[in-house]
């Protein structure tokens, strides 16, 4: 009996051996990247000859695997279509995947208001979003995910579970809300199918996304037996990028949203150079050129320590200045009063949609998209006022008086609340208090709610003229 039992297990083994093992996110109803090669792989027997037909063409795409069993291919995908296709793979015997469609991929990735779903967190719902679940399947054929499972690995994992979605209200509920909104913007507005590969953890450093050998050069590398110290998964070092990011590196995408930033608040001096790092590590990796690289600046929330998640958003528009290809959308105008203690504010929507806008106006070149907030340029000091210039305020503000939100300060460096208003595309600010200006702050705190927007309705970018 024992002997039997151990040939069936045998004859199993071979079974599963002789038909192509593939990656989750290589599957049924998955999203290739228009008009380009695509990547796909997988792993069988060392040696073994893998071809992939697919219906769009009648090519074939052949390789070898190599000594540890792994292949990939490279094969051209035409314009988006909503037309399902097939891919089908074989080494001796054919794996089929079906409802394949061809659009626009992105990777979605960050921490938890990334990865918070369409339904919410417990205690923490997305705004509107039962509406948006009933009338999902609205998309089904234009929007699909694939949402990476969490793994806690302290080596480079070659896997990682999560394959491909179809939009329905049975699915779309656990659709990072924020990574849906803006695929929603892209289908409607692109008419082509949309898929995004949601990678999100929460509370995840910006260190925990980086592989061993550059931590080591940051001096933040550590065994095994001190990373697991850590009481919580989020804060240790480089196990995102073992578990989650490193088994995806190189499936085919057009861009990548990037919503993250909570935990490293108090560490905004190290975020401008280490964030622009992970960027430009991960398009080497991608191996794509210069891929599109969107962020999202972290809400007003009650922090300890006044003003340090200003400063943290501060050193997110750093990246951009120092990174090319990269963008940023404000959100100093998408939270409640209720919300100061909220980490997960729940105006997803509008967050997707400001992050499409940067991806329709630069990737996509659509003429007449909204694009962008107004951001500060300049000061000039001049009779006990001072005159503010802005860069992206073309049609001027939504008020002309009594601005909310300024500050001033003198020699003392002691802010107090100042009057504001508009002239035309610039906006003077003073106060009775300080006769001698020296500075001026916009929503430069914690918490504070924007209320300034320019004529596109996007909001004027919190900022200050000093450094002290």
């Amino acid at each position: 009996m024992h002997r039997l039992l151990s040939l069936l297990v045998l004859i199993c083994s071979i079974t599963v051996q002789a038909k192509v093992v593939l990656p989750d996110q290589i599957s049924s109803h998955m999203v290739l990247q228009q008009q380009t090669d695509a990547k796909l792989w997988g792993w069988t027997k060392s040696g073994t000859k893998v071809s992939v037909n697919v219906s769009w063409n009648q090519d074939t795409y052949t390789t070898k695997a190599d000594a540890s069993g792994r292949w990939e291919v490279f094969v051209k995908t035409p314009a988006a279509s909503f037309v399902p296709q097939t891919v089908t793979i074989s080494d001796g015997e054919p794996c089929v995947l079906e409802d394949v469609l061809i659009g626009e991929v992105w990777l979605a990735s960050g921490q938890s208001n990334m990865q918070m779903p369409l339904r919410g967190f417990w205690n923490c719902p997305v705004e509107e979003s039962a509406q948006v679940i009933a009338l999902s399947a609205q998309y089904k054929n234009r929007i699909r995910f694939a949402t990476i499972e969490q793994q806690v690995c302290f080596e480079p994992a070659d896997k990682a579970k999560g394959t491909w979605k179809v939009c329905t209200p049975a699915n779309a509920g656990n659709f990072g809300a924020t990574a849906f909104y803006f695929a929603e913007n892209l289908t409607r507005i692109l008419d082509v199918p949309v898929g995004i590969i949601n990678n999100a953890w929460g509370g995840s450093l910006i260190e925990g996304w980086f592989p061993a050998d550059i931590l080591k050069e940051y001096g933040e590398a550590y065994t095994k037996e001190e990373i697991l110290k850590e009481k919580q998964d989020y804060h240790r070092r480089e196990i995102m990028y073992n578990g989650v990011h490193h088994p995806i590196i190189g499936y085919t995408i057009k861009g990548c949203i990037w919503y993250q930033g909570e935990s490293n608040v108090g560490r905004h001096t190290t975020v401008p150079e280490r964030m622009s790092r992970l960027i430009n590590l991960w398009r080497s990796e991608w191996k794509q050129g210069d891929f599109p690289f969107y962020m999202v600046e972290i809400a007003p929330y009650e922090y300890g320590y006044d003003p340090q998640g200003a400063f943290l958003r501060e050193a997110q528009h750093k990246v951009c200045d120092i990174t090319p290809n990269t963008g940023i959308v404000s959100t100093s105008d998408l939270v409640y009063p209720y919300e100061k203690n909220q980490i997960h504010p729940c105006q997803k929507e509008k967050v997707g949609q400001r992050l499409s806008y940067l991806a329709l106006t630069e990737t996509y070149k659509v003429e007449g998209m909204p694009g962008y907030s107004p951001k500060y340029k300049s000061m000039e000091i001049k009779d006990g006022k001072v005159l503010l210039t802005f860069d992206h305020a073309w049609d001027a503000f939504n008020t002309v008086d009594e601005m909310e939100g300024f500050e001033i300060c003198g020699f003392d460096r002691k802010f107090v609340p100042a009057k504001a208003k508009a002239s035309n595309r610039d906006i003077i600010v003073y106060s009775d208090a300080v006769k001698e200006p020296v500075a001026v702050r916009y929503c430069f705190h914690n918490f504070a709610i924007g209320t300034v927007k320019g004529a596109n309705g996007l909001p004027l970018i919190p900022f200050r003229t000093d450094n002290f």
